[in-house]
Formats: structure tokens, sequence, C-alpha cells
């Protein structure tokens, strides 16, 4: 008879405790343990007769890959954050706020696979809301099945008996096993779901892509364990006010976490942005203080940014300090620096950082421009139009080396920009392609180069 216990699970790291905790062991995360109803016997033994067929092990070098196939998914950018497509017997997790475009995306790669018998599984909508989806998608293939089930056993035999080339999953917080007694949606319930699934794709080599929500703090709803389990972890980040969304790898076996896939929301759906700099400096204020732009590198793509800066007289005794798209701590950080190194003092005034466009960047390279849009809010001097600035800003107010100096003038260049203000080491071995390179050692030869 199966024996059934209380355990509390943390929802962050997924560490198991007999007793509650109002700060976990584990992680350290303060009201995260919940809850659990585990049944030992019983749902160990559903598990068991699921589990996967007995494999030998084999040598390396019985091992081809010869026949290794990424499907296209039709999307570029997308092929690029996946490291050049969807592999065989991968599992994707694709996570992202509610409507920021994640069923979207999935419907459109149905439409561009064509070819492929795709079999998708909806817990949370029925039949007639897909097929509005498709219609408005235009998704017209006759290869696509749709499943609405919630069993994740019965959509595992479905799997199975069908052998499909393609299945998705929206979401796996709706899939459960009912040997379980945890709601749908439980950090048990997704953990067994999510692993039966898993060895359902690589026992029959079934690319499977599963879509999760995010709570309110941004990560992945469930146990953080979720992200161990899968071959893949994709990002949907932006504003849904904005069109503009951004597909972050998270994780990835098969290719870079550094690639960023740039994506606009339209009534037609998501449409690729080929030239992501152009539009995110579409709008750019002329004239204006505390508006510089910068070149970021996400992975092997430069992208020019602007980065707009307020510093306005505080109302209150403690002055603050706001940030959009940006590190707090690493804000606070150069305002320090501005003050002790450089002479411009922030001890009175509001700062305020936002990164125009949605994009989030953790980059030390635009700090130099972070700086720079600050003092020109500060003394309310407008910098040039035609310049860009990137650079590392160090705690003795240095400006520092940064990589792949040439790949963003280059960028620079090609949108019109004839001015780069960028670090002295950095200019000593750059090709000026035509335009004006000024090498700065503190932060205050950097404004009066970019300053009018």
């Amino acid at each position: 008879m199966a024996k059934i216990k209380s355990v509390f699970v943390c929802s962050d790291c997924g560490y198991e405790s007999p007793k509650w905790y109002g700060k976990c062991p584990g992680c350290g995360e303060w009201n995260t343990m919940q809850e659990e109803i585990k049944e030992t016997v019983k749902g160990s033994a559903s598990i068991k007769k699921h589990s996967s067929i007995y494999s030998k092990p084999v040598t390396v070098s019985e091992i081809s890959t010869e026949d290794e196939e990424r499907f296209d998914t039709g999307f570029n950018e997308l092929n690029r954050v996946l490291g050049g497509g969807i592999v065989k017997g991968s599992l994707v997790l694709l996570g992202g706020d509610p409507g920021i475009g994640k069923s979207t995306i999935l419907m459109q790669i149905c439409k561009s696979l064509s070819t492929l018998n795709i079999l998708y599984v909806s817990g949370e909508e029925s039949k007639r809301q897909l097929k509005l989806r498709a219609d408005r998608l235009e998704v017209n293939n006759d290869n696509l099945r749709i499943m609405t089930e919630t069993d994740v056993e019965i959509v595992c035999e479905e799997i199975k008996s069908s052998k499909p080339d393609l299945v998705m999953i929206d979401s796996i917080q709706t899939m459960m096993i009912k040997e379980l007694s945890s709601s749908a949606g439980s950090i048990t319930q997704v953990r067994e779901s999510t692993n039966l699934i898993m060895h359902t794709a690589k026992d029959f080599d079934i690319p499977v892509m599963v879509v999760g929500h995010v709570n309110k703090e941004g990560s992945i709803a469930g146990p953080k364990v979720l992200e161990h389990i899968v071959d893949t972890v994709l990002y949907f980040e932006g504003d849904k006010q904005m069109s503009c969304r951004i597909l972050r790898a998270v994780k990835n076996r098969f290719g870079s976490t550094n690639e960023i896939g740039v994506f606009e929301m339209t009534d037609k759906g998501l449409k690729e942005v080929a030239n992501p700099s152009q539009m995110m400096l579409s709008g750019r204020p002329k004239g204006v203080s505390g508006t510089v732009v910068t070149c970021s590198l996400e992975g092997t793509r430069p992208i020019l940014t602007e980065i707009q800066g307020l510093a306005t007289q505080s109302s209150y005794g403690n002055p603050r300090r706001m940030s959009t798209g940006f590190d707090y701590n690493r804000l606070s950080m150069l305002l320090a620096v501005l003050e002790k190194r450089a002479g411009y003092y922030f001890n009175n005034m509001d700062a305020y950082v936002n990164i125009v466009g949605g994009l989030r960047i953790d980059e030390p390279a635009v700090d130099l421009a972070i700086c720079m849009a600050l003092i020109s809010s500060l003394k309310d001097t407008p910098v040039l139009e035609n310049a860009v600035a990137f650079g590392e800003v160090g705690l003795a107010g240095e400006i520092r080396s940064v990589s792949q100096a040439q790949q963003r003038v280059s960028e620079a260049v090609r949108l019109g920009f004839d001015k780069i203000i960028l670090p002295y080491h950095n200019a000593k071995t750059i090709d000026n392609m035509g335009a004006e390179i000024v090498g700065v050692k503190n932060l205050r030869q950097a404004f009066e180069a970019i300053s009018e």
C-alpha cells in the first residue's frame, strides 16, 4: 500500500525538507517552501512502469553522428539562438511573461515546418481556440495535429504510437501524472512530467518544445531543477506594451548561450528583425541632454543601443537610483566612481538610467555610455549626435579595454556614426574605416570628446 507523507519543497531550487523553513536552506530564498503530498511507493511504481527501455553501453567510436540533422524553424533569429536549428531528440524549454508571444512563435514554427508531422499538445486552450489562432497566423498545415490533453502519460503514449517529427507542449504547468497526489503546476508534477517527457523524447529521438510560465520574479515557475532537465532554455524578454521582443538562450547544449534573437510583434504574429540596431535607434531625440549611443555585443552580433540618463534634484533626504535594463548595483558603483574619481557629484540628485527598446544589457562595455549620459544630464549639455561611446569603467576612474572593439566600430560606421569614443588601448589597434577614433583614458577626457 502506498505510504503518504508530507514534505516541504522550495519552489526555486527544489530543496526538500520534512519540516517548514521561512528561509530555504538550499538557496537562501525566503517564503519559497511549499507543502507537497508525496507518495513514496505508488508514485515511484508509476514512474518505473513508464521508464525507458534499458540501453546497453557502447564505446564512443561506435556512435555515429553522420545523420545529425537540425530542423530549420523558418526564423533565422531563432535558428541563431538555438545554434543552427532544432536538434533531433532535444528538449527545448521556452519561458516568458504571459502574452509575450510564446504560443505565437510555436504556431508560426508549425507554419514553416509544414512538411513535418507535428503534434501540438495544449492543456490551456480548446481545439477551437487553437484553430482561430492558426487562421489568424495563416497556418494551413495538413500535417499539424492538435491534441488537448493534460495527462502526460496519455501524451507520451500518443508520441510513442504516432512517432511525430516534432512535439510542442503548451504548457508544462498544465501537465500532470494522475498517480501523484499533487495538483497540476506543483513542484512535484512539473518535475516528474518533464522527466517523463524527456525520457520519451530521448528514446524515440523526437524533439520536444515545452512552454513554461514565469513567476513575478521572472524565473520559470516551478523548481529550478526544471532547467537542469532540459537541453535548451530560452527566455522571451520585452515589454508587452512595446512591439520589440528579445529571445535569449540561458542554457544550450547544442550551441552558444550568448546569442539573442530580435523580433517585432505584429497583428500577423512575430516578425524577425534583421537590423536590430536601426530599430533600437528609431525615434531618438535630437539636441537633448542625457542620451548617448553605445555598442553592446550580444554573442557575435554588435547592437547599437541608446542609453538615457536623467539626473534631477532630489526632494527627499535619500536620493533615488533607478535603472531599467541595467544592473542596479553596477549603477550605484558607477555613481560612486563619478563622484570620487571625476568630481561629478550626485549625492543630492536622483539618478535614472534607461536602456531604450526593452533590451537588457549586462556587459561592462556600456559603462562609459552610462557615465556619459548621467554627466550630460547633470550638466544639461547634449552630446554629439554622430558619436558612439563604449568602454569599461574601473574603480580608479580609468577606461579599460573591451573585446571585439573592431567589430563594434564597424557596426557604428555602417549606420552612419563618424566619431567613436573608446578606450585608449583599443584605439591603437583599430582600423578607423573613415571615422574619427578618439581613445580616452579617464571619464573627463571622454566627456570632453563627446560633448558639443
